[in-house]
């Protein structure tokens, strides 16, 4: 290991041992914008959102932690009217005015072949790549779950930027995928519409599981 390297890796753990010693916990209106209070929506004001906010809410969610910093996500974000029309044949009928209706829908997408950034992204281990450069089905397995989890980080991080939020996944990703990503490693994952909610357009919260019945303590 070089000195530069080890200063690095010290001065890393000293600002995670003095992040920890604050002890912080989410304050009540940050777990309402992320969680408890925000909703999914499925109807859009006729508001502009701006490419600085898309660029803030990607630098956001690319800091979320993936599997040996693999970072498989790709993001494709159709904004104008002729990429919409490229998208809608590939949605389910009811899903075609939502995402008309939308300022941004961005399709997530995962990249089969994130391995080959691994020398880049994961300098530890200089030989990762070799894990999944001849390994498909290992390859796939780390791009759809980890390219699922920066999924979630992205929607998220979008509400964390005062947009809200709208996923689908009501559409042939086959389609998409020939559409978008025709000759490329990368494949579709799920749709996120972006935007300002319409609030007139949701119903009632639906229920969600109690503690009791999804969790167990072994």
């Amino acid at each position: 290991m070089t000195d530069p390297t080890r200063a690095a890796d010290e001065a890393a753990r000293a600002a995670a041992n003095a992040f920890q010693s604050q002890e912080l916990t989410a304050d009540e209106t940050t777990l309402k914008l992320l969680f408890t209070v925000a909703r999914t929506h499925y109807g859009w004001q006729d508001r502009d959102v701006s490419e600085d906010t898309l660029r803030s809410l990607y630098e956001i969610a690319k800091m979320g932690p993936t599997s040996m910093n693999q970072q498989p996500m790709r993001v494709v974000f159709i904004r104008s009217n002729d990429a919409k029309d490229r998208l809608e044949p590939a949605l389910f009928e009811a899903n075609r005015p939502k995402m008309r209706s939308a300022p941004v829908t961005a399709i997530v997408a995962y990249d089969l072949n994130f391995w080959e950034e691994l020398p880049k992204l994961f300098p530890p281990n200089p030989g990762a790549q070799d894990i999944f450069k001849n390994n498909a089905t290992a390859a796939q397995v780390n791009a759809f779950r980890n390219g699922t989890l920066q999924g979630a980080y992205f929607m998220l991080a979008a509400r964390a930027v005062g947009l809200d939020i709208g996923a689908m996944s009501g559409f042939d990703n086959a389609k998409v995928d020939d559409e978008f990503f025709h000759g490329t490693s990368v494949k579709s994952n799920f749709l996120v519409n972006l935007g300002y909610a319409d609030t007139s357009k949701i119903f009632r919260r639906l229920p969600r599981m109690d503690y009791d019945e999804v969790c167990e303590t072994i």
